[in-house]
Formats: structure tokens, sequence, C-alpha cells
């Protein structure tokens, strides 16, 4: 109840404001690695279509104590107008947290293409592939645009419990992973396959739940070959997507937040993120991560 009570909070202020939520080396515990793994993080949630009532406080607050204990800085914000050359600059990563809709306007939007043009990270959660439908350019930043879920009545529940293939162990993202893993979600399907254009990390096993999604009577078709987290290079920056985090319980799953933070972690730079790019640069050469 307490930890309920402390996200709706958090998610109040970070409504209208710039919130700093973790200073770097807060886990004096730890600061041998903090001080190797130190960058600064913006998590940017604001909304305009649905909200994830859940995802936004729960996340926010799941990947603030990361950031105690990991030893980095991170702001949250859903303030679009903190989109500026001047401000973004002070990030290593921007983390887009269930958003949804048109979030930012033509000024913001070039504002955030020069940002990642010059380097800067980009870690996009759940909808946040459900977001700026007519900007191309963050389209292909993000690697695939949400088409639907399962939750069709009569035919399947939103919520199933299904396995994912995990496509490459040897990142910060899926390195505490096994070959394979389970687990409930809300299972996003895409308009288009971007397995063409991005590293697959995860995929996910059709043949063990009902993908058919919402948007077609009687259920979508399936994706068949069905990617669910990736990463690539992107406008000469980085970017990691991952489509899992839904439920607010779900963030106190240990194999998701350790999924999360290692890609938050690559997108920032301070992991490496050759897997990604299809060469051997590593993330110390191209990061924007600070030592």
């Amino acid at each position: 109840m307490r930890s309920s009570l402390r996200a709706a909070l958090l998610a109040a202020f970070v409504a209208v404001l710039l919130v700093p939520l973790a200073p770097a080396g807060a886990d004096k515990g730890d600061q041998g690695q903090a001080k190797e793994k130190r960058f600064t993080a913006l998590i940017f949630s604001k909304t305009a279509a649905f909200r994830h009532t859940e995802c936004i406080p729960q996340g926010t607050v799941a990947i603030a104590q990361m950031a105690a204990h990991r030893g980095f800085e991170v702001d949250a914000t859903e303030n679009a107008a903190l989109f500026t050359d001047e401000n973004l600059a002070k990030y290593d990563v921007v983390i887009f947290l269930c958003t949804t809709g048109d979030v930012l306007n033509a000024t913001q939007q070039a504002a955030f293409e020069r940002y990642i043009k010059a380097g800067g990270g980009y870690a996009g959660i759940h909808s946040a592939s459900d977001t700026e439908y007519d900007w191309a350019w963050y389209g292909g930043l993000v690697g695939a645009y949400f088409r639907d879920h399962p939750g069709v009545a009569g035919v399947n529940q939103q919520f199933q419990v299904a396995t994912m293939n995990v496509e490459d162990r040897h990142t910060a993202a899926t390195r505490r992973l096994g070959d394979t893993w389970t687990r409930e979600e809300e299972w996003y399907n895409f308009r288009t396959n971007p397995r063409s254009s991005v590293h697959v990390l995860l995929s996910v096993d059709e043949s063990t739940y009902d993908p058919r999604g919402y948007s077609v009577p009687g259920g979508s078709a399936p994706m068949g070959d069905h990617p669910i987290s990736w990463c690539h290079a992107y406008d000469g920056g980085r970017s990691f997507y991952t489509a899992l985090g839904h439920k607010g319980v779900y963030w106190e799953e240990p194999l998701l937040l350790a999924h999360v933070l290692g890609g938050i972690e690559m997108a920032a730079g301070v992991q490496q993120f050759d897997n990604c790019t299809g060469d051997d640069t590593t993330a110390g050469k191209r990061g924007r991560g600070r030592s």
C-alpha cells in the first residue's frame, strides 16, 4: 500500500515537473561500480492517447530505484517543453516510458532528432511504439509501430503467459536470461516486422499463446515471426526497445528489471552495443556515457 501511494504521488509530480529521482553514486555500497557506470537518464512519460496507469508510476519508481543502486542519475518529466537542445544535452539516454499519441510538437521533434544525431541514446518501453505515428523518423528510431494486442471479446485473453526465445544472450539486456523466457504479458503485435532493420534480442513464440489482436473483428492475423525486443544503431545514436512492462506488478520481476536496466545502459553507451550495430564498435567508443 505504501509503495502504491508513493508511486501515485510520484506520478502526480512527474506530470508537471522535471523531477530528479536518483543521484549518481547513491548506493554507497557499490561505489566502484557506480563510478564506472555513471550516466544521466531522462524518463519521459507523457501520454496523448491511452494512459498506462500502472506502467508509468511503477516503472518510474523501479527505474529510480535501479538508478540509486547502479549509481546513475535519473530525472523524470511529462513536460515536452523540456525537449530543447540545451536540456537534452544533459542526458546520455532518454527513456520513453509508456508514452502514447502525439507527445512532441515539430520544434521539440527537431531537437530530439538533433540529440540522437549527436550520439544520444533512446530506450523505448512498452507503448513507446504506440507513439508519434505521423513522425516517420520516430518510427524508424523505435523500429516498429504498435498494431494491437490480444483481448478479443470471446476469442482470447488480454494478458497471457507465453514463451520468448532469447535470440542473443550476449547483451546487457539479455545476459541474465536462459535460452527461453516464459512470463505473462500484454503481447504487442506490430504493423511491420522490424527484423530486417534491427538486431532482435527477444521474439515471442506464437505457438505458446493466442496472438490474435483486437484490431480486426474475430482477431487480427498473427505476425508469425514475432520480435518483441530489439536494439539498433539509428541516425548517429543508439536505440533499444522492449514491448514488455504493462502491469505494475511486472516491475517487481527481477528478470524484467534486469532486462530493462541492461537496455537502458546499452542505449546510454555504458554497456557494449556492438551486437546492435553489426560491427566491432564498442559502447565506450561510441557512447556519450560519462565515466
